[in-house]
This record gives C-alpha cells, sequence and structure tokens, in this order.
C-alpha cells in the first residue's frame, strides 16, 4: 500500500523558513539548503510506505506521530497525521534543535 502525502501551508511555510535560515547564516551556501531540503524530501518518502513505524507524538492518538529526519548533527522533525489508509499530511516541519514546532 503506498499513501498518499499532503502538506499543510503551514508546513509548505516551514519548509520555506528552515531553507531561508541556512541562506540568512550564510547567502551562499546555497548547496547546504539544497542539501537540507533533499534529506527532508528522502526522509518523506518513509510516509509513503511506512507511516506507524514513526514514533508517536501523542498518547491519545495513535494517528498523530513524528518522523525524524538525520541531517548533519542534528536534523529535522516532521508532524504528521494519518488521515485514513490513503493519505497522510504534514502538520509542520522544525530543526531538531528548536523548542517546539511553530
Amino acid at each position: 500500500m503506498t499513501y498518499r502525502v499532503r502538506f499543510t501551508e503551514a508546513a509548505e511555510a516551514d519548509l520555506v523558513r528552515l531553507y531561508e535560515f541556512i541562506l540568512e547564516r550564510d547567502a551562499t551556501d546555497w548547496a547546504l539548503a539544497e542539501r537540507a531540503l533533499a534529506a527532508i524530501r528522502a526522509g518523506m518518502s518513509i510516509l509513503e510506505q511506512t507511516p506507524f513505524s514513526c514514533r508517536k507524538a501523542a498518547t491519545d492518538t495513535p494517528f498523530l506521530r513524528e518522523l525524524l529526519i538525520p541531517f548533519g548533527a542534528a536534523g529535522y522533525v516532521a508532524l504528521f497525521e494519518i488521515d485514513d489508509a490513503e493519505t497522510v499530511t504534514v502538520l509542520a516541519v522544525r530543526h531538531q534543535r528548536e523548542s517546539d514546532y511553530l
């Protein structure tokens, strides 16, 4: 079974924010920003096949989960919800060193 992965507007805005954050630190490091997005995209491929393999984000619902995406010394965390047997919705994406989802 393959799940369709979709993004909320907030999650899409998170991807832009994370990309821009890398460029704010060093405007010439386009390659790093592109590698970060590629790592996030690659990590999201897990959601197409096995979203239930990711850790639960809350104890009261088995459908709200987090995907850990390694990148460098830290990485990213994607909060997502398994909507039904066909669809997964990414709700937010943050860097692992951020305090929480924005």
